[in-house]
Parts: C-alpha cells; structure tokens; sequence
C-alpha cells in the first residue's frame, strides 16, 4: 500500500511539473509569435501552488526536508526522537490553523476569477488546507511510526536512517601527473 502510495504521489507530482513546463513553454513560444495565451500562465501558476504542497509532502514521506540539526544529530537518538516529536506535534499544531485559515480563505475566494483563466481563484486557495491536512497526517504517520521502531533507533520523524557520520566512504583523490594538467 505505501509503495502504491509512494508511485501515485511520484506520478501526480510528475504529471504537475511536466504541465507546467509545457504552459510555460507553451506561452512564450505564442508570445514570440506576437499570440500572448494569458491562460496559461495563470495555470501554471495555479499548479505551481500545488506541486509545492505535493512535493512537500512526497519529501516529508520520505523523510527528505532540508534542515538544520548540526546539534540535534550530535544527541542520542532517544533524545533526537524526542526532538523531533515536539517539533513535528508543533509543526502540525501550525498546519491545523494554516488548514483552517486556508479553507475560509478559500470560501472567501469562490467568486473571484482567476487571471484570465475563467476559474475561481478558489482552486489556488484550496491547496493551502488540503496540502496542510495531507502534510499533517504525513507528519503523524512518521511520528507513529519513529515511536513504533524506536528500539531499533534508526527511524525519526525528520531525518533518515543513518549509520553515523563514520559510515561516510572517504573521499579519494587520484595524484594527478603532468599529463591531466
């Protein structure tokens, strides 16, 4: 199920980014030609909106989110789990007022047009609480999760299995003669 999951989230996030390009590209060759389609930018900012709420959330699932923890990597995992389990009960506090906030904010939107499209601007503001309750739900997965495997202290609820900084090959560095220069 989560391989499914994880091929679906891979497709959709795909299938986004490849219509983006296409409309980006799509305008400027018509704008070139002096035939502006104003439609499709507005699209492919619409989608925009999404694919960053979909590519968060692929990038939580698969514990990839950039982040700064030069001091909490140098705790013991206990402490690290513990950590991050604050950090992400607070990051989802943050998505829940973010999720209601976004869905008023989207009732508020449903008769404005968006751009030239002919849409509502509610299709660009729904993104926010659906991608919010999506990334929550992620964010309590992992947690339930981390605190399933914690005996194995390898899983957290951020970063991703690690062996220590000592599993790191060493960079090796052929000498260089006369010739490679």
């Amino acid at each position: 199920m989560k391989k499914r999951l994880a091929q679906a989230e891979f497709a959709l996030v795909s299938a986004i980014f490849i219509a983006i390009v296409m409309l980006v590209f799509v305008a400027s060759i018509m704008r070139t030609f002096g035939h502006p389609v104003m439609w499709s930018v507005d699209m492919a900012q619409l989608l925009f909106i999404w694919l960053c709420f979909f590519g968060a959330i692929r990038a939580m699932r698969q514990r990839g989110h950039l982040g700064v923890d030069l001091f909490v990597r140098l705790a013991p995992h206990r402490y690290r789990l513990i950590i991050e389990t604050a950090v992400g009960l607070i990051f989802c506090a943050m998505l829940a007022v973010l999720a209601v906030e976004g869905y008023d904010l989207t009732i508020l939107n449903k008769q404005r047009q968006f751009g030239d499209s002919g849409i509502s601007y509610a299709f660009v503001t729904i993104a926010v609480p659906v991608g919010s309750v999506i990334l929550g739900g992620t964010i309590i997965y992992n947690i339930i999760d981390a605190w399933r495997h914690r005996r194995a202290e390898q899983i957290l609820v951020y970063s991703l299995p690690e062996e220590g900084p000592d599993s790191i090959p060493p960079v090796t560095t052929s000498p260089t003669t006369k010739q490679d220069i």
